[in-house]
């Protein structure tokens, strides 16, 4: 992922008003960040309940979208939509994010089910179990990167309404 700052993380947003992209908290190891093991940025907000932000990086460029977690646990272990870890080591949760424009003012949403604390990238990154002689680990490895990058880039294009 490309390296961003603070202004052209607010100025990704595409489905948040201007008084909620003023409100919005950075994460708090923002300063270091290792951006290239990031297929996307994600966090919570430390000061908004319930409030969480990605920018996924879409055809080179931020498109930045504020979620909001589902009030409602989990009933069972979910699979993250994104990294489709089975082996996850964190909870996921459920996030939906209002559309950009005019179908988000009318109330349009549409949600995901994405690792509570967007471990995402570091999922995809573990080396996989051997599924037989000869596999290739590290192809695994990349596949699933790209994986990741391209289901984000969807989600982040349903948002904006881009097909």
């Amino acid at each position: 992922m490309l390296s961003l700052n603070e202004k052209d993380i607010r100025a990704s947003f595409v489905n948040a008003s201007r008084k909620e992209i003023t409100d919005l908290s950075l994460p708090a190891e923002f300063a270091e960040l290792d951006w290239q093991k990031l297929d996307y940025l994600g966090w919570r907000d430390r000061k908004i309940a319930r409030r969480a932000y990605v920018v996924v990086p879409v055809d080179g460029q931020p498109v930045g979208i504020l979620l909001r977690q589902a009030e409602a646990g989990m009933r069972s272990r979910a699979q993250c939509s994104w990294c489709q870890d089975v082996h996850l080591p964190n909870d996921v949760a459920f996030y939906g994010a209002k559309r950009a424009g005019a179908a988000g003012r009318n109330g349009n949403t549409v949600g995901t089910l994405i690792c509570a604390d967007f471990e995402c990238s570091a999922n995809v990154r573990k080396t996989p179990p051997m599924a037989y002689i000869g596999f290739d680990v590290e192809g695994a490895r990349a596949d699933r990167i790209a994986s990741l990058q391209e289901r984000a880039a969807a989600f982040a294009a349903v948002v904006r309404h881009v097909s």
